[in-house]
């Protein structure tokens, strides 16, 4: 579900998520699979909670290196089943968009009901919570999704002369995904419970 909804958010062509954003720039400049970008940028971000944990980085994270690779494969997979299709018109964009934010919503959910290893980014996010003195996670993660949207937007100017990645679809993203989220917990929690999956 995050990769197929990382896929419709890009075919919206509104603009990606912050998370999205660098890897898709990066796929425009190297000409590498938004899946193979998707994988390298997921590892840059378990080895920068390498540098900021040291110590006390636990070694079992390096599993978000398996959970990345396995990632990047599925974005690729649902890049080949969606292919280049688009809804035309503005309004099918962000019919696109919609539909993207919510798949996305609804893995996010799922992933947490899972309670595996996280996913680089929210491990990043929490590995920096933990070396600021009372620091709070959604604060340090509207940070870290404004410099990835900033990074993504300085790489698209410098190699591809246009702003690409970055539109209204990334600020959509970055404030939609995360309300989405308390109604796809009402839509699976419930499912899981009847299928027999403890989910608290």
């Amino acid at each position: 579900m995050l990769s197929l909804g990382a896929i419709f958010v890009v075919n919206s062509d509104l603009g990606a998520s912050p998370v999205q954003a660098v890897p898709l720039v990066a796929s425009l400049i190297t000409g590498l699979s938004i899946g193979t970008s998707f994988f390298v940028i997921l590892t840059v971000f378990t080895v920068l909670q390498i540098c900021i944990l040291r110590r006390d980085f636990q070694w079992i994270q390096l599993t978000q290196i398996l959970a990345a690779f396995l990632f990047g494969y599925l974005v690729d997979f649902s890049n080949f089943l969606v292919g280049e299709v688009r809804i035309p018109g503005y309004f099918g964009q962000l019919l696109m968009l919609g539909i993207g934010i919510l798949l996305t919503a609804s893995g996010v959910t799922l992933h947490m009901r899972a309670r595996i290893v996280n996913l680089p980014p929210e491990a990043l996010t929490a590995a920096i919570t933990s070396k600021i003195p009372n620091g709070v996670f959604h604060k340090v993660r509207i940070v870290q999704d404004s410099a990835l949207v900033v990074i993504a937007a300085v790489l698209s100017l410098l190699f591809l002369n246009g702003l690409y990645g970055v539109r209204e679809g990334t600020v959509l993203s970055a404030v939609l995904v995360g309300k989405c989220i308390q109604y796809t917990n009402r839509l699976w929690v419930p499912l899981l419970e009847k299928l027999g999956f403890q989910t608290e």
